[in-house]
């Protein structure tokens, strides 16, 4: 039905005959003469309908947007100052000879020139999807995923797909479950990912796996999460935690360059400890220069409770941020980070204005100045270096409260007085601690098939709080774009993580006995790393949702308007599962 693209009529199809088909973008009636934009996925062109044609004349006179359309003409060049340099097209144009108009359109439900809501959009993805900008990032997508294919296959990695169909994974997140009719009573969950499985290829001597696949999570949604979600998933054997660092940096770094043209050179790491004491975020983004700076040596002594109680706990925290040019917040706006922070947990937000260094006490202006002696206020100031125009910002709590709350107030700060740079900023983040100590005991901070870092199994059991994994995740401009581990493969350290976490032998043999009965054989050790796709996407294309990238996804409720999913099963269907649907 086409000889042509409408992006590909450029001046090589000069005095041509070309055939082009597509949707009509714009239409503009200048009296003499009918202009209008024919669009495909590659674009523009434009077509112009001459009066002398009086029977094409009058079958383009009824064109309307969004009318589907095929147009057979000549391509020329566009006169003398109706040149378009913005577009691909922009120098030539198609005269039209002929028009069919293969389907027409109905008044359309969403206005691409007006801002909609996001509930039409995807009420009406067909019609959202025609839209140039989202037509380019889900093809921008797919050039990703082909260039992350054609990067594993030349490093020998095999793509191998594993079960949609299985029993949970233990991921941190709740499993969609799906029953199954010929064993009533039980069910399979949708993999969280594809962990298990590709633990046991390595164990097959597969060596090299990799799978672009789709996994599952019933978790709370925000722009970065939906409930399927897709992994660029990865897993080697014989390789160290460096090795596969260096293998997925350089695959990241190549993508970089292929698609954008951008060099992100060599990949800084930094302890899981720093970017929490530096940043307050195990996902620090370096664009943004502020930092915490730990005090709680300088304030352990002061007659404020609210700092020194902190300061003399050993599970406290004093710290503060220095913002350049921040002693010109008017108290208003203080008042409304304070009010942010308390998001987080904190029960205000102390702060120090530096007007005049040089005048001493008299140069500045804060409501615990007096609560502070000299010397510590000069303490304070030399360590955050101060200048006349900043403002110390304090926050004095646990020190998981102060982290979360003063690693928020570093991202906004940084984005109120225009302090982020525009560039990327990539990192490893590395040493995690390999399990979080709460009032229920020991969870894993990453997933209890990670390995720790040099002890042995009776060691780990006898200080599980001071272990470190072997885990390690990519981090970009503050989004954790990837994060993998090397994986235990010896049974018995197998054995010990599942009994810190509190799962007895028998839950153990429940859930995990297909693995545990693999590691007995010769398992090899192994490692690997997974990326979200659509995070990575989303960074790549500037959008600020992974739902721009995604060519169907879900509402932060988890619903999908187009379909009108999730729906009302068939009773019928619910008789043959042997499920009752209870009335609350």
């Amino acid at each position: 039905m086409r000889s042509h693209y409408c992006g590909q009529v450029t001046e090589q199809e000069l005095g041509n005959q070309v055939t082009v088909a597509g949707w009509i973008h714009k239409r503009r009636d200048l009296g003499g003469l009918i202009f209008a934009d024919v669009r495909d996925r590659t674009g523009l062109l434009q077509v112009v309908f001459d009066p002398d044609l009086a029977d094409m004349f009058a079958e383009a006179n009824k064109l309307r947007q969004e009318f589907c359309v095929q147009i057979k003409g000549e391509v020329r060049a566009r006169p003398e100052g109706q040149v378009n340099d913005r577009m691909t097209t922009g120098k030539v144009e198609l005269l039209a000879h002929d028009i069919t108009i293969l389907n027409r359109s109905a008044p359309l439900p969403i206005d691409y020139n007006q801002q909609v809501s996001e509930e039409q959009r995807l009420r009406y993805r067909y019609l959202d999807l025609r839209r140039p900008d989202m037509n380019e990032k889900i093809q921008f997508r797919a050039r990703v995923a082909s260039a992350v294919r054609r990067y594993m296959d030349s490093q020998g990695f095999l793509d191998i797909e594993t079960p949609m169909l299985t029993r949970a994974t233990p991921e941190g997140a709740r499993d969609y479950l799906v029953p199954s009719r010929t064993h009533k009573g039980k069910f399979f969950a949708l993999p969280q990912s594809p962990q298990l499985f590709k633990q046991l290829l390595m164990m097959s001597g597969f060596d090299r796996y990799y799978q672009i696949v789709k996994c599952f999570r019933d978790e709370d949604l925000r722009a970065d999460r939906q409930p399927e979600f897709t992994q660029i998933d990865i897993e080697t054997t014989f390789m160290s935690a460096e090795q596969v660092r260096a293998l997925t940096e350089d695959m990241v770094r190549s993508l970089f360059n292929e698609m954008l043209n951008v060099d992100l050179g060599d990949f800084p790491t930094m302890p899981y400890s720093e970017a929490m004491r530096r940043f307050g975020s195990d996902k620090p983004d370096l664009r943004n220069p502020l930092e915490l700076v730990d005090v709680a040596d300088l304030v352990k002594d002061v007659d404020f409770k609210v700092f020194s109680g902190p300061a003399n706990d050993e599970k406290g925290r004093v710290a503060v941020i220095k913002v350049p040019g921040g002693a010109s917040l008017s108290r208003k706006q203080i008042d409304e980070y304070t009010a942010f922070v308390g998001i987080y947990g904190a029960k205000g937000l102390a702060w120090m204005k530096v007007n005049d260094r040089a005048a001493g006490l008299e140069g500045l202006q804060s409501p615990v100045l007096k609560f502070f002696p000299e010397n510590v206020v000069q303490a304070l100031l030399e360590r955050v270096d101060a200048a006349d125009g900043d403002i110390l910002l304090f926050g004095a709590d646990r020190g998981t409260v102060v982290s979360e709350a003063l690693g928020a107030l570093r991202l906004k700060l940084g984005q109120d007085f225009g302090l982020v740079e525009d560039s990327w900023k990539p990192l490893w983040v590395v040493d995690f601690p390999m399990f979080e100590e709460t009032d229920e005991g020991y969870f894993a901070l990453h997933h209890p098939f990670t390995a720790p870092i040099g002890v042995t199994a009776d060691e780990l059991k006898a200080n599980p709080g001071a272990a470190l994994s072997n885990a390690y995740d990519m981090v970009l401009n503050g989004c954790e774009v990837g994060g993998g581990s090397v994986r235990i493969h010896d049974n018995a350290m197998q054995q010990a993580v599942f009994g810190i976490l509190g799962i007895d032998e028998a839950e153990a043999q429940e859930k995990f006995g297909f693995l545990l009965e693999a590691l007995k054989y010769g398992a090899p050790p192994h490692a690997g790393l997974a990326f979200g796709l659509d995070r990575l996407v989303m960074l790549m294309v500037g959008a600020s949702s992974i739902r721009d990238v995604i060519a169907f996804p879900k509402t932060t409720t988890a619903q999908c308007p187009l379909t009108d999913a999730p729906g009302v099963a068939n009773p019928a269907a619910l008789v043959e599962l042997g499920i009752d649907l209870r009335k609350d």
